[in-house]
């Protein structure tokens, strides 16, 4: 079987035993503050585990995109040594949230291995906790399985958990016996063996329990289950190979590399590593990549940059010494594509993003190579034989050297490594990461939103259609406790949102205000009641379906239960609507002229403003900018339908939809149509149509990031009154230099021409004056012993002019000895400078250092110049003579 074969077979197989298919989710973690990436199948489904989120079904199955190479769990040193580590892989799962549990998890499992394909029995091993009486029992009874071959294991091996906190529970793995001639070979090997001879193929978390960051385990609302089976592992079985990069997923890649490099895997042990690395990390980056992330120096840009970095070293071990990655990567597109059809509309990202960072790092390589040359030398001169860890982790950290291959260079000159030296560096470095990565970039959501919701306190969102709805009060949260009522606050002090001393948060039944996601600002207006009056400043959405609203009090006392009317800012609402379909429109503009690579990578909507990050290698020009102001407000003037629908994710996507990045889209999703325009996933609020925006314009175009570029605009009225300030600003400038507005640049480049020929005029005097100054000084030249000597004060406006002066004196005495003086705002300056041929003799500094003191100052410099000052300018003549009395 082929592992397409094999996912589809996996998918299928759940689908028909009552299981929705679930389309794989970013490589980003959505909302989840404790992962750098998706590194489990069930990590998707985390707040669904939890009781924070619900969906419309109780059984899913999924071929989830996983990545392990940062935090806890981290296989990237691994990657290329064994025959089954890897970054990226593919985690096929099916799951239930509260439906059956350890009995038919268990069922379905050897159902699937044994019967639909068909692995041999009598190869087959299970495990369980080693408290797990129940697991065991359904083993032994229910699936008949000999219990001699089911193994007790303790915590490290069968208890799993998504990471220092989250869903976790005890497990059972189905294991394959591959021969005696895999593995260690060793009489006592058996299950539990870190070898590959008992193989884990598919794993069963019965999940629970959830862990906090102490350390707590608490009951999960409902028992669920989480199963989880590498798809590269079960290929490898399937397919009668003992190493998973010999399978149809590496292979391909392996051979394209094998062309390009003229060398063959497998002909020695340490090409093969590398071989097994590019194909690896080649399949990393295009997923990485695609999925929005680009290489950086901090958090997942950091991971992939080291990945390229990795990668393109092992390049260099195969004599590869051009860029190559963006190539391997386009192959695994072609790969890959059936399944992730996403990779296909992002493959020219890909190649440009690898393609650059490649050149990039072999810049810095060389500069790695010169700085490691210099270590050597410096180790020689004083006679070591030890390279500091330190240095060697620099060399790792900032210039993607391996410690391996910093020891291998180091071998040729007898020199070693400190590795407990470079291990404890390393340690450190990931320490601060940990600690630089909690909670970076994502919201956190608090517990006592996810004690709301599993409580059944919700609030629908009733807003697309409705203007003002009737609710019921359901909690009220004031200083991050509930609370029953709350009043007018005693100060008038606006509340501040992080902080929200003087306000409160009102959850209601259901509400048509909108609570900030998508990028979009979240409503404002007011809720009233009888003898009540509330100002909403802000909405927020911390669950799928929980909205608070952030307010205050300003007439009568709120109180769980209340009916009240819910009343959005409809003016402000507005604006919004026009920022956020325009946000549409831009982006449909920017990949129909800049491509079908650019995509969303970010985005802010409010009532002032849009700002809209993508993905985009160069910084736009004036006339690219002018194109996308007018492609976008022709498509404003056409007056084009906006329209919304309710349907399935895949038929929105089969309509052409694409997806904002980083949101989570469910079975049932919102697309937004402008007609014959574009098409999106979206959840925000929009104008019915395009011509209610009236206007478009860009405010500025920039970078954020490598690879990101960002947009801000405004539109309707907000961007009349950006022209009007221009405007403004231009009428004001033209009556300050008392001209029309029309012939402003044309005055200016005459102002700036002249400024020039002045620049010129007075460079031309100040030359002149110098000349005459430098003329001057040299009458005064007296010769001690056989050395020139001038000792002279001079005028100028600042010390460097001094300087130059004593060079050009320097250079027409041509050997000698000039000691300057000058005063300038109440103190005093001294500079000596000797010609090159008496240094050795002579040292400014030491004639300055005993001048200095007549002027009340002090200074030094280096043998050849020397400078310093004081606050006693009327002792400077006093200390120029006496540099003729030092001297002789």
């Amino acid at each position: 079987m082929t592992s397409s074969e094999i996912r589809k077979q996996f998918l299928e197989y759940f689908k028909k035993n009552g299981h929705t298919i679930v389309e794989s989710s970013s490589l980003v973690p959505k909302g989840d503050p404790t992962l750098l990436f998706t590194n489990a199948g069930m990590v998707p489904f985390k707040a669904v585990f939890l009781g924070e989120e619900t969906r419309p079904y109780k059984r899913a199955v999924s071929s989830q995109k996983c990545m392990r190479a940062g935090g806890k769990h981290n296989d990237l040193e691994n990657v290329g040594r064994t025959s089954r580590h890897h970054t990226f892989f593919e985690m096929l799962g099916n799951f239930s949230f509260g439906d059956y549990f350890k009995k038919e998890a268990i069922k379905f499992a050897w159902d699937f291995i044994t019967n639909e394909i068909k692995l041999d029995k009598d190869k087959l091993w299970v495990t369980v906790f080693k408290e797990d009486d129940d697991a065991f029992n359904i083993w032994e009874k229910d699936i008949a399985v000999s219990k001699d071959r089911i193994a007790r294991l303790g915590e490290k091996d069968n208890f799993w958990a998504m990471g220092e906190a989250g869903p976790c529970g005890p497990c059972s793995e189905i294991i394959i016996d591959q021969g005696r001639d895999i593995g260690c070979k060793k009489p006592s090997c058996q299950v539990g063996c870190d070898c590959d001879r008992f193989l884990e193929i598919w794993n069963l978390v019965f999940m629970q329990y959830n862990r906090d960051i102490k350390g707590k385990l608490t009951p999960l609302p409902k028992p669920s289950i989480d199963t989880g089976m590498g798809l590269e592992r079960l290929t490898a079985v399937m397919q009668g190979k003992k190493n998973n990069y010999d399978t149809d997923l590496f292979m391909p890649i392996i051979k394209f590399t094998e062309e390009l490099c003229h060398k063959k895997y497998y002909a020695n042990e340490k090409d093969d590593v590398s071989f097994r690395v590019i194909a690896d990390h080649s399949r990393a980056l295009a997923f990485l990549i695609t999925d929005g992330i680009m290489p950086s120096n901090e958090g997942r840009g950091y991971v992939l940059r080291r990945l390229i970095r990795r990668a393109s070293r092992h390049g260099k071990i195969l004599g590869l010494k051009e860029p190559f990655l963006y190539k391997t990567a386009e192959s695994v597109i072609d790969i890959m594509k059936g399944q992730y059809p996403e990779l296909k509309g992002a493959k020219d990202t890909v190649a440009k993003a690898i393609k650059s960072e490649e050149e990039r790092f072999l810049q810095t390589l060389e500069t790695g190579l010169n700085i490691l040359e210099q270590e050597v030398s410096m180790l020689k001169k004083k006679n070591k034989k030890i390279l500091a860890g330190d240095a060697a982790f620099k060399l790792y950290d900032t210039y993607g050297f391996p410690l391996d291959l910093t020891v291998n260079i180091l071998e040729e000159d007898g020199i070693a490594v400190d590795e407990n030296g470079f291990n404890q560096a390393m340690d450190d470095q990931r320490l601060k990461a940990r600690e630089a990565w909690k909670g970076s970039g994502e919201e956190k959501t608090s517990e006592l939103y996810k004690k709301l919701a599993s409580s059944g306190i919700v609030s629908k969102f009733v807003g697309y259609n409705i203007d003002v709805s009737s609710a019921k009060v359901k909690c009220i949260i004031k200083n991050g406790k509930v609370v029953e009522r709350a009043a007018q606050p005693d100060s008038d002090d606006e509340p501040v949102l992080k902080g929200f001393n003087s306000g409160i948060e009102i959850i209601v039944d259901e509400t048509p205000f909108y609570g900030e996601s998508g990028g979009q600002a979240g409503d404002i207006g007011r809720i009233i009641g009888r003898d009540l009056t509330v100002d909403v400043i802000d909405a927020k959405k911390p669950l799928t379906d929980l909205i608070t609203h952030y307010a205050i009090v300003k007439e009568g006392e709120i109180k769980t239960g209340d009916d009240v009317e819910m009343v959005p800012d409809l003016k402000n609402r507005k604006a919004v609507s026009l920022n956020h379909t325009a946000t549409h429109i831009l982006q449909a503009v920017l990949r129909k002229m800049l491509g079908a690579h650019v995509r969303q990578s970010g985005s802010l909507v409010t009532a002032k403003r849009l700002r809209f990050d993508f993905n985009h290698f160069a910084g736009l020009t004036e006339n690219e900018i002018k194109s996308i102001e007018d492609e976008v407000n022709e498509a404003i003037r056409e007056n084009l339908l906006v329209s919304t629908d309710a349907l399935s994710y895949q038929e929105a996507v089969d309509r052409g939809a694409i997806a904002f990045f980083g949101e989570k889209y469910g079975d049932v999703v919102r697309l937004v149509d402008i007609k014959d325009f574009s098409k999106e996933l979206c959840g925000g609020i929009h104008v019915k149509q395009t011509g209610e925006i009236g206007l478009f314009k860009i405010v500025s175009e920039s970078s954020v990031a490598a690879g990101i570029r960002r947009i801000e605009a405004v539109t309707g009225n907000e961007a009349i009154n950006h022209i009007r300030e221009q405007e403004n600003m231009l009428l004001e400038s033209a009556s300050i230099l008392k001209t029309s507005p029309k012939e402003l640049s044309e005055k200016i480049n005459k102002m700036l021409q002249n400024q020039k020929q002045l620049e010129k005029e007075i460079e031309k005097l100040k030359t002149g004056g110098e000349r005459q100054t430098l003329d001057a000084v040299m009458e005064k030249i007296k010769t001690i012993g056989s050395v020139k000597v001038i000792s002279s004060r001079v005028e100028t406006e600042k010390p460097e002019d001094m300087r130059e002066m004593a060079d050009r004196l320097r250079q027409k005495i041509g050997s000698g000895i000039v000691v300057l003086g000058s005063e300038n705002n109440g103190k005093a300056a001294i500079l000596a400078a000797i010609t090159k041929d008496l240094i050795s003799k002579y040292n400014a500094g030491n004639i300055v250092k005993e001048i200095l003191p007549l002027i009340g100052g002090k200074g030094g410099g280096r043998a050849d110049m020397a400078q310093g000052g004081g606050d006693k300018p009327e002792k400077l003549d006093e200390a120029l003579e006496k540099v003729y009395e030092i001297l002789k």
